[in-house]
């Protein structure tokens, strides 16, 4: 499956949209695009999910390492637009608690 990741960076902020499916196979790649941007220091990094249409434990192990880059580096980090199954494996795994995330309701995320 493929996986396409676009990235716009600002003077403020990086924002970064992930579509397809993140698993073993594409994860790799993934960790590639983000890990260099993570250790920026002071990054202020948003990922938007909206486009994703599958993920497992392994795009969880890629979020888990870029975020605790981001913060190691002082930055901040969001993940917007999860669908009610990825805001679902978020909260499961306990990673709602740890990481900014905000789901996407009916084309509007909240």
């Amino acid at each position: 499956m493929n996986l396409s990741i676009n990235i716009k960076e600002t003077d403020i902020l990086l924002e970064i949209s992930v579509e397809g499916e993140i698993d073993a196979y594409t994860a790799p790649q993934l960790r590639e695009r983000l890990f260099p941007l993570s250790e920026k220091n002071g990054v202020n990094m948003e990922i938007n999910l909206s486009g994703v249409s599958y993920m497992d434990s392994t795009g969880l192990g890629v979020f888990v390492g870029v975020f605790k880059n981001v913060k190691a580096n002082n930055g901040q980090f969001k993940i917007n637009g999860l669908s009610g199954r990825l805001q679902r494996l978020f909260e499961i795994t306990g990673l709602s608690d740890i990481i900014d995330v905000n789901s996407q309701i009916e084309g509007e995320v909240k």
